[in-house]
């Protein structure tokens, strides 16, 4: 009798033990998803540490001073006291590039207004990370590096102040169409660069003269109750994606408006035919985007354009309004990429293009080589999507890139122009219940 209990023990609790491993949330190549994921609670600024607020070391609030060294003084004496927060009360003051240490964090209280400076001077030139390469460029407002469990929160707000960017920016651009987005000077709100267990919470950043904010070889990282805007009209904020994530590593996006003139969101990683041979580039991988909002953007995801490889990402009960694309690949001839096991579910909406797919020829340059470089894209599932669009299908096929293992499963469209879905552009392509205007698509 004792044997026959200890055997219905072990029987049990073996099953209990598979069936708590299937109820396991996993990632599109079923490696679990880890309980880092759920944790979403906010870090306490009386936890980090003594608190160093600005105009306790004769910052003023005023939007016409320009206080770039007072207030580096400030996190450079927090630094040295064994780390802290910096807390930036309510009030507008204006700086330049400023660098936080290890152990400082930065508190923006509500009502806060960090405001970058219009002059490119202000801003400090150095080696950093940009549009997929490691060159000398100019810093961002805020900036922190090697800074292992730093943090941005509050209800206030970092202003890029781009305006005066933007314009001239498409200045530039009416007598020289052929310059680079580098080419006009502009530095970002937000770059964080080898790091770990990073939070940025709460805050509004807005008005970016470029991208907004970037994370370069950050390991967990979670962005949480952000609202990140830049304007379309009526000046075109240019390259404001809201996040920018190159080489990074177990990120979780949760509860954010983006509403910005270029991508959302833009997984990076490097370019160029000899990128996945160079150390500095790498993947993005383990990302989970959840319970956002995106307003009008380029593209509400986006691989690409520079990219080597992005897997496991999920993208998930979001809802889009007035964004141009939902899913954008960029294939870019010059750059051997690979982006796989992406989900994108539980979605609703509107756009202009559900899937975008197309070679990718922004400053496109072989560097020497003859031969483009083959891409790929696969096991990619849309399910469970309900979205207005004008083009459902937006897909150009192409012997620079091989797409295959597309799923579309669950879908509700509506589309204002005729929508083919070309299922011989993907090898290995199922549609599952997918309605088109009213009426099911079926296999051919």
């Amino acid at each position: 009798m004792k044997r026959i209990f200890i055997l219905f023990t072990l029987v049990t609790a073996t099953l209990f033990f598979q069936q708590a491993l299937l109820a396991q949330e996993r990632f599109p190549d079923g490696t679990p998803i880890s309980e880092w994921f759920k944790k979403t609670d906010v870090a306490a600024i009386s936890s980090l540490g003594k608190s160093f607020r600005i105009t306790d070391f004769g910052v003023l609030s005023d939007s016409t001073i320009l206080q770039t060294e007072k207030i580096q003084a400030v996190i450079d004496k927090a630094a040295q006291a064994g780390g802290g927060v910096v807390i930036v009360p309510r009030g507008i003051f204006l700086s330049g590039s400023l660098f936080f240490k290890a152990k400082t964090h930065l508190h923006l209280e509500e009502g806060a207004v960090l405001k970058g400076s219009d002059d490119i001077s202000h801003f400090s030139l150095l080696t950093t990370r940009m549009e997929g390469q490691t060159v000398k460029y100019f810093a961002a407002l805020v900036n922190a590096d090697k800074v292992d469990g730093f943090t941005v929160s509050g209800k206030g707000t970092l202003d890029g102040n781009g305006l005066r960017y933007w314009k001239s920016f498409w200045l530039r651009r009416g007598f020289n169409p052929n310059c680079t987005n580098m080419d006009e000077m502009r530095p970002r709100i937000l770059y964080i660069s080898n790091s770990k267990n990073v939070q940025v919470s709460g805050i509004h950043m807005k008005n970016s003269p470029f991208w907004t904010s970037h994370y370069y070889k950050v390991e967990n990282l979670k962005l949480l109750n952000l609202r990140i805007t830049a304007p379309e009209k009526p000046v075109k904020a240019p390259s404001s994606d809201a996040v920018d994530l190159d080489v990074c590593k177990n990120v979780l996006i949760k509860n954010c408006y983006m509403s910005v003139n270029d991508d959302a969101i833009a997984l990076k990683g490097g370019k160029g035919p000899q990128s996945d041979k160079d150390p500095n580039n790498g993947e993005n991988f383990n990302i989970i985007i959840e319970d956002c909002e995106f307003g009008f953007c380029h593209s509400a995801l986006t691989c690409g354009s520079e990219s080597i490889h992005s897997y496991n990402v999920i993208f998930r009960n979001n809802t889009l309004d007035k964004a141009k694309k939902l899913l954008q690949l960029k294939m870019r001839p010059d750059t051997p990429q690979e982006y796989e096991n992406i989900l994108i579910e539980n979605v609703k909406g509107n756009a202009s293009s559900l899937l975008f797919v197309k070679p990718w020829t922004q400053f496109f340059d072989l560097k020497g080589e003859k031969e483009i470089k083959m891409s790929y894209a696969k096991n990619i599932t849309l399910r469970n999507v309900t979205l207005e669009c004008d083009i459902l299908f937006d897909v150009n096929n192409s012997d620079q890139y091989k797409l295959s293992d597309f799923t579309f499963e669950n879908m509700n469209i509506t589309a204002k122009k005729k929508s083919y879905i070309q299922q011989e552009y993907i090898q290995n392509f199922q549609l599952k219940n997918v309605v088109v205007n009213g009426k099911k698509v079926v296999m051919k």
